[in-house]
């Protein structure tokens, strides 16, 4: 039995080839121009409709409409062939309409059953027929695509369905969409939020998934699914929670540490780079001599993460910026090479050990300045499947709202590079993948030739697992609302495209260079969709298309309030609420507020 049936095709059924939309005019690599010669026929097709062409028995190549013109000619007006006839005749030209369509991949008959595949053997022939894939036609395609998809995996990844036929689910390769990296791009309140929590949602049912959030707002907060963390804020120093995360100085490579300590501009940066990398190599070799760890002394580097307390490099420091040398009179000093070099640098040192707003990097408490305190953060960011607890560890959303805006992508950075050396020093049986989902992406990995020394650390950290993380089981999500702004050698190492809603003309541009030329036409519908709607172009889905993304059980506090209707509601505030709120900013802490009280209340 055959999967199409072109026999019933709402056309003139006078034509001799009523079942036929046109035919093959001419043939380009990816693309496919078809001559219409019926008006009726081609108020059939839109954009975006799929077609089928024959390509031998049970083979049928698929395409998809880029593109529809319909050029009438004016009439011409002929004289009549009788002397006698006192009227003119009109024959009217045949009107040159067609259309473009790119090619998607082929079906073929299997004794299994019918499957799709992007592979096609040969590329269609002039003159053949091409028909549209409609009503019952193109609900068996589409099964056909979910069925393959899901036969490809045993728990495939269900998105939601496909817009083209909404009975149909659409499901991806998680395989292909986590190793080969993958970006979520679309306009703010498109519904990429959604869309990541749909992706959380599905992963979270498997026993043993594993993934890193970086939640820079706060909108994952409530995912019942997820490990929740959060980067230290000033009012967690003092009674920090078990799901308060500090980062402390020591986890900084020396790259990182320069572009936090060292102002490049002054005339003594040089100096200071170097007098910073002799006091840290002491200081760490010091601690690793008390801690009787003799067998990491004789290997470890001036990045080796090894707990150290940055009061001891300061006076070293200090006693290099006021040190006196004998002089070349006997019995007189002068000052040393370093004199007064540092005074600036341990003003910024000093100021930024005692500002609270950077408590989770200079204040943490002592257990973190413990050498086993990397092994319990290795367990955090890497834990997966059940802990000692029994609780699921899979999922971690790492809250990052607190953290000033101008350390975010260091700290970002080195948490991402810490997952990834962890695993790169993981043996290779014992790996287990870990995907990495950058929000807010555009805010941290900008463009190369737009940073600074501290957003620089954090694109070199991204920027390595993107180009090397798949060989060490190390994924990398990219979620962004102005892709333009994104680091390019990023975005390029993203070999799957789901993008929502994009109305800015470069954002597209930008998501058009990351796809082949032969698929770009299909992103000309970008800011056309509907919200909660994308395109899904890669290797994890086996047709470029639109689909319908399914809504998450549980939704990110990410909703857009809605201005007039809550302008139109009558609520009042006392003096309480807006007290409550002043002192949450003054805590620098989100308490519960007192409920708006009632001004006709008799209270």
């Amino acid at each position: 039995m055959s999967l199409f049936d072109f026999s019933e095709m709402p056309v003139n059924a006078t034509e001799q080839h009523h079942h036929s939309i046109g035919y093959v005019q001419s043939v380009d690599n990816g693309k496919v121009f078809i001559q219409i010669d019926s008006g009726e026929k081609l108020q059939l097709l839109r954009i975006g409709s799929l077609m089928a062409i024959p390509a031998g028995t049970g083979r049928f190549i698929i395409t998809i409409v880029s593109r529809i013109w319909r050029h009438r000619p004016k009439e011409t007006e002929q004289k009549s062939e009788s002397e006698d006839s006192l009227e003119d005749i009109y024959t009217p030209i045949p009107e040159n309409n067609g259309s473009l369509l790119t090619l998607l991949g082929s079906v073929r008959d299997r004794p299994e059953g019918p499957q799709f595949s992007r592979s096609m053997d040969d590329l269609p022939g002039i003159d053949e027929e091409v028909f549209l894939l409609a009503d019952n036609n193109l609900n068996n395609f589409m099964n056909v695509v979910s069925s393959t998809s899901k036969a490809a995996q045993d728990t495939p990844l269900h998105l939601g369905q496909f817009s083209l036929d909404l009975r149909a689910p659409a499901f991806l390769d998680g395989n292909k969409l986590f190793q080969r990296h993958s970006a979520i791009l679309g306009s703010t309140g498109s519904g990429k939020s959604w869309m990541v929590a749909r992706v959380l949602e599905q992963a979270s049912k498997l026993p043993d998934s594993n993934i890193v959030l970086f939640d820079l707002h706060g909108e994952y907060r409530n995912l019942p699914y997820a490990r929740q963390y959060r980067i230290a804020g000033p009012s967690d120093l003092a009674s920090p929670g078990p799901d308060v995360l500090f980062l402390p100085y020591w986890l900084l490579s020396f790259e990182e540490m320069q572009a936090l300590f060292v102002e490049r501009s002054e005339f003594t940066a040089l100096n200071q780079i170097m007098a910073i990398y002799n006091s840290v190599t002491n200081c760490k070799r010091k601690q690793l001599e008390t801690d009787g760890k003799r067998e990491i002394l004789a290997q470890f580097t001036i990045d080796s993460p090894v707990p150290f307390r940055l009061n001891d490099v300061i006076d070293q420091l200090k006693e290099l910026n006021e040190q006196m040398v004998p002089g070349a009179t006997q019995g007189k000093t002068k000052q040393g090479d370093y004199f007064g070099k540092f005074s600036r640098l341990l003003v910024r040192l000093g100021g930024k050990t005692t500002d609270r707003r950077y408590g989770f990097m200079y204040q943490a408490p002592n257990n973190w300045f413990e050498y086993e305190a990397l092994h319990v953060l290795a367990q955090q960011l890497l834990g997966h499947g059940l802990d000692s607890y029994k609780s699921t560890t899979g999922i971690k959303v790492i809250d990052l709202s607190e953290v000033p805006t101008d350390v975010l992508p260091v700290v970002i950075g080195t948490l991402a590079r810490l997952i990834y050396i962890l695993q790169f020093w993981t043996p290779s049986d014992k790996r287990h993948p870990i995907l990495i989902a950058c929000d807010e992406a555009h805010l941290y990995l900008p463009k190369v030739h737009e940073t600074n020394p501290l957003e620089l650390a954090a694109v070199e950290s991204i920027e390595r697992i993107a180009k090397e993380g798949r060989k060490y089981g190390v994924g990398l999500m990219v979620i962004s609302q102005r892709p333009s702004d994104v680091s390019d050698t990023i975005l390029s190492q993203c070999n799957n495209i789901i993008s929502l809603r994009l109305t800015n003309p470069i954002d597209q541009q930008t998501v058009r260079k990351l796809l082949p030329e032969s698929l770009g036409d299909l992103l000309q519908m970008l800011p056309l969709m509907d919200v909660g709607e994308a395109v899904v172009i890669g290797d994890a889905v086996l047709l470029p298309t639109r689909i319908k993304v399914e809504p998450p059980a549980a939704k990110p506090t990410s909703s857009t309030i809605d201005f007039w209707d809550r302008w139109a509601k009558a609520e009042a505030k006392d003096l309480g609420f807006y007290a409550a709120i002043s002192e949450n900013l003054r805590r620098q802490e989100r308490l519960d507020c007192p409920l708006p009280t009632d001004p006709t209340s008799p209270d």
